[in-house]
């Protein structure tokens, strides 16, 4: 194994943190691999990390992600997501067999789908929107991560008043999600799309409202006036 992932793991075991180890488990449903270090932590140590691969190619870097990736630590998986993101600005269209392989693949909760997908994922939408009728692939997977990651790709894109009718059409895919973490994810979606577009979003949550699960319509209207709110929880 490469020395410079030995390290990162070694600093990782170095920086366990007994409260978070002993609370991580409790932010998910399903079982995780924690090492127990504190997010600002891991933060730090993928910085600091990151500073070993200076002359490295983004195929390598790539090849080091995934090696963090296949451990199954959430910490690992974070630092994996990082790096991948520090080097956006080289991202070609070739790239997205990758993340959507690390999605479909390695994804095993909310966090490390939602730390990839923000950020990298969505970072690679926004510099190539044609990508945009593959999240809406991912929307129709077996696979709940792939799921919500057709949404939560689109944070970002979404705070910013990009592709609101591809955002639309994500969430009617989506719509009628029995998991719990999809609604979560595409409710946060149509959140941050109304950040610009609330008049938009309110009737798209007001028109879906009778079958629009609770969880993604709560998600959808937590940021608007309270009148909205009513209107939209009025069965």
């Amino acid at each position: 194994m490469d020395s410079i992932i030995v390290a990162v793991r070694k600093e990782l075991e170095n920086q366990i943190d007994a409260r978070t180890q002993e609370i991580s488990q409790s932010f998910f449903k399903e079982k995780i691999k924690s090492y127990g270090v504190k997010s600002t932590v891991v933060g730090k140590i993928s910085k600091e990390h990151f500073k070993q691969l200076k002359g490295k190619n983004k195929s390598e870097i790539f090849d080091f992600c995934d090696q963090l990736w296949q451990s199954g630590y959430t910490e690992e998986s974070f630092i994996a997501c990082n790096w991948s993101y520090f080097v956006h600005k080289e991202f070609s269209t070739k790239d997205f067999g990758i993340f959507e392989k690390w999605i479909n693949n390695y994804v095993s909760n909310w966090a490390s789908c939602d730390t990839l997908c923000n950020h990298t994922v969505g970072e690679f939408i926004e510099m190539y929107p044609e990508f945009l009728s593959e999240l809406k692939r991912f929307a129709k997977s077996e696979n709940r991560w792939m799921r919500r990651a057709a949404a939560v790709s689109l944070i970002i894109p979404a705070k910013k008043g990009k592709f609101l009718p591809d955002i639309f059409e994500i969430a009617d895919i989506l719509l009628l999600d029995g998991d719990d973490l999809v609604q979560k994810g595409y409710g946060w979606m149509l959140k941050s799309a109304s950040n610009a577009h609330q008049q938009e979003v309110f009737e798209y949550v007001f028109r879906n409202k009778d079958v629009m699960p609770r969880t993604a319509l709560r998600y959808a209207i937590e940021k608007m006036p309270k009148e909205l709110k009513t209107a939209a929880m009025m069965k």
